[in-house]
């Protein structure tokens, strides 16, 4: 697909539509124009997007798109482009398809031959990156971790073992358990915390690992977070935590 040289009238196909990541103000022009001429919009949560979709004054209707619904929508929305319709995608917040739904609906239009293009649009990673001030141009995202407890402990060990930072999100009840990992892996690491990015209750900051441990225990964490981990360790480990995994997930294995 070529791009929109007049956004009051898109071609028809997909359209990737970053949304804000806080701040309602933080969409473009050409991403207004596209939602104001979609047939439809599909919404991660419709009664978030609604929010937005009412500052702006926008009518197009809109369908449910997530993870638990993904699959029954792709088979009527092929229908919808292949009419050529004018499809938004959108999640609750930042770019579709980044720890978001979208990835799938994406393959699926590549298959069919079907037009796709982004009006491109806030990240919280690109956020976070910007405003940690790190020296370093390449990171690792690792977007959610995984939420069972040898499994997180894995998959940081491997991204960590990257040698570069790592961003992670992480929710404000998993945060404390996330950060114990950390310490466990790499007690001398520095975290830069970005909670709720361009909202009102905004911060940002570096501390050790342990300062951050120290100030959830004084300050329950609220909020939707971004983590960016430095590590000044060249490596970790995974073999550590392999067993422990396993032996969690099937307590008949034999210890030692």
């Amino acid at each position: 697909m070529t791009a929109v040289e007049d956004p009051a009238k898109p071609e028809a196909g997909l359209y990737l539509v970053g949304t804000p990541i806080g701040n309602l103000g933080d969409i473009t022009v050409r991403a207004l124009e596209i939602l104001r001429s979609a047939d439809l919009i599909l919404a991660e949560d419709t009664r978030i997007t609604r929010r937005l979709l009412d500052r702006y004054d926008i009518h197009a209707p809109m369908w449910s798109y997530h993870k638990f619904n993904e699959a029954g929508r792709i088979d009527p929305v092929l229908d919808r482009l292949r009419g050529g319709a004018v499809v938004a995608l959108v999640t609750d917040s930042g770019m579709p398809g980044v720890s978001d739904p979208g990835a799938r609906m994406v393959r699926a239009c590549r298959e069919a031959e079907i037009p796709i293009t982004a009006a491109p649009g806030p990240s919280a990673v690109a956020t976070a990156i910007a405003l940690a001030g790190l020296e370093e141009t390449a990171f690792v995202f690792g977007g959610f971790p995984p939420v069972k407890p040898g499994k997180r402990k894995k998959a940081l060990a491997r991204l960590l073992a990257a040698g570069c930072p790592v961003v992670v999100y992480e929710s404000p009840y998993r945060v404390t358990k996330l950060l114990k990992d950390v310490q466990t892996l790499c007690p001398d690491a520095d975290v830069f915390v970005a909670r709720e990015l361009t909202k009102k209750f905004e911060e940002t900051g570096w501390k050790t690992v342990e300062g951050w441990l120290d100030a959830f225990a004084a300050k329950e964490p609220r909020g939707e977070f971004a983590l960016i981990i430095q590590s000044h360790r060249e490596a970790v480990s995974t073999t550590a935590f392999e067993r422990e995994e396993d032996e969690s997930e099937n307590p008949s294995a034999p210890c030692g």
